[in-house]
């Protein structure tokens, strides 16, 4: 008689890279379906060329290491990072716009630095930031949402398909027309000319709390990074840490300069701050490690975002922040890396 030997551990996993990254993609569909409403069918087009673009990059960079492509790719790791940056880029976006940022992601970003589990940066983060810089003119064509009391020209699927193309509009068409400052862009250049953010709210643009249609996407994106938080996908404190980093300040300054500060709802619901908080910050392998570390990592982004928002040159900040926060991570994860069980910290310093 044979019998079976079982080795440790005795339990298998019940999750995987793939099976978490799929819940992710499947936690921002209600925030992408909103998008595609508010903005249009450009978000679709970006998908899809940020999605062929990772997936290019990634199977180069796996075939020159001389790692199994198929397999890696199947993690859903580059899919991820294609979802970002379509939530990152303007609706109209020139396809190489895109695909610069998705290769740049996946090459540069994640693959230089070892792949999956090594990188230091969040990859569709320096990705924005790379083609932010490096095409400013594209990354700030930002279209009017669909809100009935706005000037709103729908853009067809055909025009947004011709733009992502060629990067032209047709001849009846201008980018004056269509292109439209960010809530964040409006607000803070209002405030640069001496109006009150009381005066501001009362524009078209403006909603309950951040932009019209901005706030909705928002919303959604918080029942995705709620769901993250039930099936345990994510931890709580990074997203309690980016969101009291943003809010405790503002908060304050609101209260104290209401005239000249921007309230804590209209900095959580405009730009990117709840998609920071549940799917950006989150990423595991850029992020701290400890359960203090998360905590100060996510106050960290936060407050750079505030920062930003309040003094720079850049209306919304997210992605400086995280990617500053990224550089401490090292030094965070030393500070406050737990003590070992049974051991106290004078003993481990005698050892050594």
């Amino acid at each position: 008689m044979q019998f079976e030997r079982r080795e440790a551990p005795f339990t298998s996993a019940t999750t995987n890279v793939a099976s978490m990254m799929r819940q992710v993609i499947y936690a921002l569909i209600p925030a992408a379906l909103a998008y595609v409403w508010y903005f249009g069918s450009g978000f679709i087009f970006n998908l899809f060329v940020a999605g062929v673009f990772c997936l290019l990059g990634e199977a180069f960079m796996l075939h020159l290491r001389d790692r199994p492509v198929a397999e890696t790719l199947c993690d859903y790791s580059a899919a991820v990072t294609a979802v970002l940056l379509a939530f990152a880029m303007p609706a109209l976006t020139p396809w190489w716009v895109t695909a610069t940022a998705a290769l740049f992601a996946v090459v540069v970003a994640k693959h230089l630095y070892g792949g999956l589990g090594y990188n230091l940066f969040n990859p569709a983060m320096a990705a924005y930031v790379m083609v932010l810089i490096a095409f400013p003119m594209h990354m700030n064509l930002w279209t009017s949402p669909r809100m009935g009391d706005l000037d709103y020209h729908f853009i067809t699927i055909a025009e947004t398909a011709r733009y992502t193309m060629t990067g032209t509009l047709p001849d009846y068409l201008s980018f004056d027309a269509i292109s439209r400052a960010t809530p964040l862009d409006f607000v803070k250049t209002g405030l640069n000319n001496m109006q009150t953010f009381e005066e501001l709210r009362a524009y078209p643009m403006m909603g309950d709390f951040g932009g019209r249609g901005w706030e909705w996407i928002g919303n959604f994106t918080a029942i995705g990074g709620g769901w993250l938080l039930v099936r345990k996908i994510i931890r709580w404190q990074i997203p309690f840490g980016v969101l009291a980093g943003l809010l405790i300040p503002s908060s304050l300054a609101y209260f104290l300069f209401p005239g000249v500060s921007l309230s804590p709802g209209f900095h959580l619901f405009t730009g990117g701050t709840i998609l920071c908080a549940f799917f950006i910050a989150t990423d595991p392998v850029s992020a701290a490690t400890s359960d203090t570390g998360r905590l100060i990592y996510g106050f960290g982004i936060g407050f750079l975002i505030y920062a930003i928002r309040e003094w720079g040159s850049y209306a919304d900040g997210v992605a400086f922040a995280v990617l500053l926060m990224n550089m401490a991570v090292p030094a965070i994860d030393q500070l406050t890396r737990p003590n070992i069980v049974g051991h106290t910290e004078r003993s481990d310093r005698s050892t050594a």
